[in-house]
């Protein structure tokens, strides 16, 4: 990452460490795509989308980034986002779709939203500011992982967050009333 004068070095280090969430994020979410860790692929998903969460909050929390330069950089070509799209939709069938309020602030409107499609946007948009990251454009680095975490992948990570404990939650506590009494009896018994 440049250090040059048009960051202070709050935000260089602001920057490095969002640069280290994404690459992390991403090797978990590509990880976790590739099906090969199927036991835990939920858990992992809920750590990286609740780390990024963490990490991306500091960036709503600071005041607007402003670029070095008027214009957009050109830092090579966009990923392919689709190929992790399909992967994470095929790993998390059955269980992909949940409905979300659009907007609480607004109104009850409530759509169908897919964690897949969440999870796949959040690495498109983290990417993006990668690109500016490893090219050491600094500020447009930090500016694109703000602007795209306050318009997009701040609220789809929350939501994935949410779902994500959710499914947990279910998968730990809906459990048959007879399997429930049996370990709570197990529990309370202590052999003389």
């Amino acid at each position: 990452m440049s250090e040059g004068p048009e960051l202070d070095q709050d935000l260089v280090v602001l920057g490095t460490a969002l640069a280290a969430a994404s690459e992390q994020y991403l090797e978990t979410v590509r990880k976790v795509a590739s099906g090969d860790t199927p036991d835990a692929a939920i858990p992992l998903l809920l750590l990286a989308a609740s780390d990024l969460s963490a990490a991306g909050a500091r960036l709503g929390a600071i005041e607007d980034v402003v670029p070095a330069e008027r214009f957009e950089p050109d830092d090579g070509p966009e990923v392919d986002i689709e190929p992790l799209r399909v992967s994470l939709a095929n790993v998390l069938e059955g269980i992909d779709e949940y409905h979300e309020v659009d907007d609480p602030l607004v109104g009850p409107q409530v759509s169908t939203e897919s964690l897949s499609n969440d999870l796949a946007d959040i690495a498109q948009a983290l990417s993006v500011g990668l690109r500016h990251h490893r090219a050491g454009h600094a500020s447009e680095a930090l500016w694109w992982w703000q602007f795209s975490y306050l318009s997009e992948w701040g609220e789809s990570a929350a939501s994935a967050t949410r779902v994500l404990l959710g499914l947990i939650a279910h998968l730990r506590l809906d459990v048959d009333d007879e399997v429930a009494a049996e370990a709570e009896f197990d529990a309370l018994y202590i052999p003389d």
